[in-house]
């Protein structure tokens, strides 16, 4: 069978410029959902390309099933922890107390997803586009992320 990697991955890198106009039209917590699903989807096509099989939805789990080999800065497992808490709760009202989702997303949560599923894509890109070079998460963009 045929690797279907880079269909994975530029669906992926789709996702993600959905993210940003998502964004863009103030819907923040699709924003977020495009941003993790961007993420999931590059690396599923890491997976793929390296000859595995890519299950779930965690993007935390998938990265972390990535051979030893493909070094990542410990910064890019934070920035998929931080995206894998959008997967349901950006879409779905008895994720939270009351009210639906999109009342509990702000700009700078959407904004701060999107950087880091663009960090995520950028790492996934370099590897299959080769042997990675330096593949450190560039400057984050959450305080919490310090």
């Amino acid at each position: 069978m045929a690797s279907r990697h880079a269909d994975w991955l530029k669906q992926g890198q789709r996702d993600l410029a959905h993210g940003r106009r998502s964004l863009d039209a103030g819907d923040y917590e699709w924003a977020c959902f495009a941003a993790q699903q961007g993420a999931e989807k590059a690396v599923k096509a890491v997976v793929e390309k390296m000859g595995g099989v890519a299950w779930g939805h965690s993007v935390t789990a998938l990265l972390e099933s990535l051979p030893e080999t493909l070094r990542f800065d410990p910064e890019l497992l934070d920035a998929t922890k931080a995206l894998d808490k959008h997967y349901i709760p950006a879409r779905c009202p008895n994720s939270h107390p009351q009210g639906a989702p999109y009342e509990y997303y702000t700009r700078a949560e959407a904004e701060c997803a999107l950087v880091h599923a663009g960090q995520v894509i950028d790492f996934c890109e370099g590897v299959l586009a080769g042997p990675p070079a330096d593949s450190s998460a560039s400057q984050l963009c959450c305080p919490s992320d310090a």
